[in-house]
């Protein structure tokens, strides 16, 4: 079930020692033991499961064998024991018969939950692990139930059984007799041969949501009567990864942390050794405003107080993807069940930017693995720090196309940290001008207007296309509508350009890459002479350009020295474009801000909003 409540814990007295009749203290049991669950309705964050079997006990349809996967303290074990006695329960009255609530006093409940009952075999694979093993259990089949209705044979870790001991179990495995059911266990199903799987009924069982074991938890303690603070079972309930015996073991030793009184978050921290929360964001605020000083000082307070360095990175990842979630979802469901403090979370996910958190995530992931194999931790934690405080200092998109459309480079080359006084002293007006804390749409390239040339050349090739008498080529690689069929053709390029635009891709690859154009004049084009392609295909290349514009064409070879391949004049266009565009003013502050950065590419873009074209450089 999702919700558990108080009534749907086991029917036993709290774990701590109770005086008996003769004076002595009972043994202590771990709260994973002292509520372990006895029926399905105690079992929590596994409702397919539960219906599932529920149904199969009400209905009769059990199967002989089911395999049980998922991590560990899920509840594979306990849902077994509460299988076994599900199907052997006789009711208080000793008439009942198999039920997905089984009774707990009957002879075979309390046999069972204590672990003699003779009819129920448990295996640890992980120590059972050969043929002979498997061959004893195999012989131990062919004898009925001593006094229960099912033989039940629990074997744990199946994963670790050796191939032959696999082999061994298959012909019993798939026709055991009637009154015997196997139960698997594992945390490795995949290293579980696919005979096996065939042969069991698959369940799966998942993980524990952190708000059920949160309340599960909760509940517990309130058993016990100690007292807890929500912020502490968030951190419990995160440490446990979704196992609820984790998370009771951890409550466990909280409790003898607190003395068996109170608990608080202070306390389960150190008891986690856990980096300090307040800490960790200081230190991760003064990371994203480029405080280098500040970030270094605030990772030597947390080693000086126990924080191992690996804690401090896994800590810090935590909060960018926190708030990188606290931008995209609901804030009310981030902020709950967490540790770390909602309200200045919320301000930091408005002031940083997506672009910025996920440079900040990339880095940190990549300097954990460093980390790993640097020979000091802190060493390579220091190092890592002052790479993301160098990052901060970085000009956002933003004051990058400021400069681009003429505003400067004022926004360029901000202060450096250390002369702008503690996050403390400058506070709110600091944070508005560091570069990262800067909340503006997130633009992966920038755009400038294109030079006077290519403005020119733009507009007269626009003329020609408005006209109707011409076509821009692809001067830049990228694909040029092809003129329509029956137009004169004005230039080498739109002639090309129709073997492209009716699938002659050997044609246009040839003659774009490779013919040197001569002499051109509607009708007849003439190449430089030298090409095999040329001196065998030229009469079928002159039949589709007839086809194509209706007018006849000859295609000639000629000794004449020819122009560079159509290839070669556009990567002689782009060069020069880009030489154009290093000495643009307008770029001049951008590449002054990275050094050592260079223009690679000049693309068209759409029309701005006033009509003019403009090019995407990257």
């Amino acid at each position: 079930m999702s919700d558990p409540q108080p009534s749907l814990l086991p029917d036993s007295k709290p774990a701590s020692g109770q005086a008996g009749a003769d004076g002595r203290v009972s043994a202590y049991r771990v709260l994973a033991r002292a509520y372990r669950p006895q029926r399905f309705s105690e079992l929590i964050g596994q409702e397919a499961l539960v219906r599932t079997l529920s149904n199969a006990m009400r209905t009769g349809r059990i199967a002989h064998a089911f395999l049980l996967t998922g991590i560990r303290g899920v509840g594979k074990t306990t849902t077994a024991r509460i299988i076994a006695r599900a199907l052997n329960c006789i009711g208080p009255d000793g008439t009942g018969g198999a039920t997905p609530e089984p009774c707990g006093e009957c002879e075979h409940c309390r046999a069972i939950a204590d672990g003699r009952h003779i009819d129920i075999l448990e295996m640890d694979a992980a120590t059972h692990t050969g043929i002979d093993d498997i061959r004893e259990l195999v012989d131990s089949v062919r004898y009925a139930p001593t006094s229960a209705r099912y033989k039940v044979y629990i074997v744990d870790e199946v994963h670790m059984l050796s191939e032959k001991a696999f082999n061994g179990l298959l012909k019993t495995l798939e026709e055991p007799p009637s009154q015997t059911l196997f139960i698997f266990a594992t945390t490795e199903v995949r290293k579980v041969p696919i005979t096996v799987l065939s042969r069991c009924q698959r369940f799966d069982l998942r993980r524990i949501e952190g708000d059920v074991l949160a309340r599960y938890f909760r509940t517990i303690a309130d058993r016990e009567g100690i007292e807890i603070d929500d912020a502490a079972l968030a951190l419990i309930c995160r440490a446990a990864e979704g196992s609820a015996r984790d998370g009771l073991s951890l409550l466990d030793q909280a409790i003898a942390l607190g003395g068996g009184t109170a608990i608080n978050v202070e306390a389960v921290q150190d008891m986690l050794g856990l980096a300090d929360r307040k800490r960790v964001l200081d230190l991760f605020e003064h990371i994203m405003r480029g405080h280098l000083k500040a970030s270094l000082a605030g990772l030597a307070d947390l080693y000086e107080r126990g924080s191992e360095p690996e804690a401090v990175v896994h800590d810090l990842l935590e909060i960018s993807h926190w708030l990188t979630r606290l931008k995209v979802a609901d804030q009310s469901e981030e902020t709950a069940g967490t540790a770390w403090d909602a309200a200045r979370g919320e301000a930091m996910a408005k002031a940083l930017s997506y672009g910025v958190l996920s440079r900040a995530w990339q880095m940190l992931l990549k300097g954990l693995d460093d980390l790993r194999i640097a020979p000091s931790p802190l060493l390579a934690t220091e190092m890592l720090i002052v790479r993301l405080a160098h990052a901060a200092d970085l000009p956002t998109p933003e004051m990058l196309l400021n400069v681009t459309q003429g505003g400067g480079a004022g926004g360029l080359g901000a202060p450096s940290s250390e002369s702008k006084g503690s996050p403390a002293s400058k506070g709110d007006a600091e944070a508005a001008a560091s570069p990262p804390m800067s909340s503006g749409p997130e633009r992966a390239m920038f755009s400038v207007p294109p030079p006077p040339e290519a403005k020119k050349e733009s507009s007269e090739r626009s003329g020609a296309d408005e006209s109707g008498n011409g076509h821009q080529p692809a001067h830049n690689g990228t694909a040029v509508e092809p003129p329509s069929d029956n137009v004169a053709v004005k230039t080498f390029e739109d002639a090309v350009l129709l073997f492209k635009a009716h699938a002659k891709p050997l044609f246009y690859g040839w003659l774009h890459g490779q013919a040197r154009l001569v002499h051109f004049e509607f009708g007849k084009i003439e190449l430089q002479r030298g090409d095999m392609m040329l001196a065998e295909r030229r009469q079928e290349m002159a039949a589709c350009l007839r086809e194509w514009t209706g007018q006849p064409w000859q295609v000639v070879e000629v000794d004449g020295p020819g122009a560079p391949s159509l290839t070669e004049q556009e990567a002689m266009a782009k060069e020069q474009r880009l030489a154009e565009l290093s000495d643009d003013p307008r770029l001049k502050p951008l590449l002054d801000a990275f050094p050592g950065a260079q223009i690679i590419d000049v693309q068209p873009a759409s029309p701005i909003a006033n009509g003019n074209p403009e090019h995407t450089v990257t």
